[in-house]
């Protein structure tokens, strides 16, 4: 018998609903496909374009199919909200502006100019949420459509069905080892420095360390609430996490390019150097290549995103044994790492299981002309809605004015991790693995 909070975390979670809402997708992809239909239809996307009479021909043409896929998005994510505990007016007024600004992201990041400077649509969406939530002071009632968790984890789902699963377990190990050694090396940096260095309390600086070198905004609140830090520790890992992780969506990519690195070597370095999947997503887009995305996924969603669990279990057995004052006999309950574990990342691995059981089934000249245009395609098209979603709400909820409030100390400690996270990340990602990776 399922206990009421177990059936709660099943309603109210949104790595839940991210893992409902993918399958969910794949698996009407598939029936579709099998019916000898496709979900192309209705996963519409602006064209590349020169001229603008190109786009207005596009939306005299296709006007309808948005509409179509408006309503679609807005009735799945407004169930999803409702469950979550969220409010539907509100998220329906404000889903419906984000669906708007997307379209406009999408036709500008589709141009030919867009194109020669690698202004991918995350790119610009950012771009946006950051130059409007910084100018102007947008009314509260929109927070409650900025689900950026919620959007990257749907989309990392729909990734997963992007990726045949032979690739996941042949570089799966590659991966793991790479993000372990750096993960753990970024984590002790930043927890020393934090805690050694600058006498920050113990459960702050883990916070800070697992921010910066396991799964960004995720792990700081994770952790965060494994370790029992204070409301505002957690508070400044987010904005930390936040401000390094908009630097790197434009520093990495244009390192990797002025060195002329492979694109599987730039996607794998982003992975393991960036603080949040959104981010490191737009990042490894603006490399330009889809071998970027395959490598940054295995690093940052395989490599790291999967220890979110482990750690938190460990963290606050040290936290409960070590850092807290505890009645005699008290213990942590091992199921701490099943309640921390990123459950999207179960959703990614049975997108591309249930893929790849039916690419399996055909030739390989099939795959390429019929799986790929009738299921494949569309489903990446649908990805980069919800990853354009995520980031014009990173952009919309980030506001420098308030992020600089935080003293020098936690600033100092992360910078040093975030350093040595990039060296490593870029020494394992070129050298040590580098023939891996450009070959992927």
């Amino acid at each position: 018998m399922m206990s009421n909070k177990q059936g709660s975390e099943f309603l109210k979670k949104e790595d839940w609903w991210a893992v409902y809402l993918g399958i969910g997708i794949v698996l009407v992809a598939l029936i579709l496909y099998k019916m000898g239909l496709s979900i192309k239809p209705i996963a519409v996307a602006p064209p590349k374009w020169e001229s603008f009479s190109e786009v207005t021909k596009h939306f005299a043409e296709n006007g309808m199919i948005y509409v179509y896929l408006y309503l679609m998005f807005l009735v799945l994510f407004s169930i999803s909200v409702k469950f979550m505990g969220f409010n539907v007016g509100e998220f329906i007024k404000g889903f419906t502006i984000i669906y708007l600004l997307t379209v406009i992201v999408l036709v500008l990041g589709s141009s030919k100019v867009a194109e020669q400077y690698n202004l991918e649509p995350p790119l610009l969406a950012l771009l946006l949420g950051l130059i409007v939530s910084n100018v102007f002071k947008l009314p509260k009632w929109l927070d409650t459509s900025f689900r950026t968790e919620f959007y990257i984890k749907t989309g990392i789902v729909l990734l997963g069905a992007t990726l045949p699963f032979t690739l996941i377990v042949k570089a799966g190990p590659i991966a793991l080892l790479q993000a372990t050694v750096i993960s753990v090396t970024t984590f002790l940096t930043i927890f020393f420095a934090a805690t050694r260095l600058f006498g920050l309390e113990k459960p702050f600086g883990a916070t800070l360390g697992a921010g910066g070198s396991i799964c960004g905004v995720s792990a700081s609140i994770a952790v965060g609430g494994a370790v029992n830090a204070k409301k505002e520790h957690v508070s400044i890992s987010i904005a930390l996490v936040t401000i390094f992780a908009v630097i790197m969506i434009f520093l990495l990519p244009f390192v990797c390019k002025a060195l002329g690195l492979p694109p599987g070597q730039a996607g794998a370095w982003i992975g393991s150097s960036e603080f949040a999947d959104a981010a490191g997503l737009a990042a490894a887009s603006a490399i330009g290549d889809e071998a970027a995305i395959k490598a940054f996924t295995l690093m940052k969603v395989i490599g790291r995103d999967i220890w979110i669990g482990i750690w938190c279990l460990i963290l606050a057995v040290v936290a409960a044994t070590k850092w807290e004052k505890r009645a005699e006999g008290a213990s942590v309950s091992a199921k701490e790492v099943w309640v921390r574990f990123p459950k999207f990342v179960i959703g990614f691995f049975i997108a591309t299981i249930l893929i790849s059981i039916v690419d399996a089934s055909l030739t390989p000249q099939v795959s390429k002309e019929v799986l790929t245009p009738l299921v494949i395609k569309p489903i990446k098209t649908l990805r980069t809605w919800a990853f354009v979603f995520c980031f014009l709400s990173i952009g919309f909820t980030t506001r420098f004015r308030e992020l600089s409030s935080f003293g020098w100390k936690p600033l100092a400690a992360f910078v040093i991790g975030v350093i040595v996270n990039v060296l490593l990340g870029y020494t394992f990602s070129v050298h040590i693995l580098g023939d891996y990776w450009s070959k992927l």
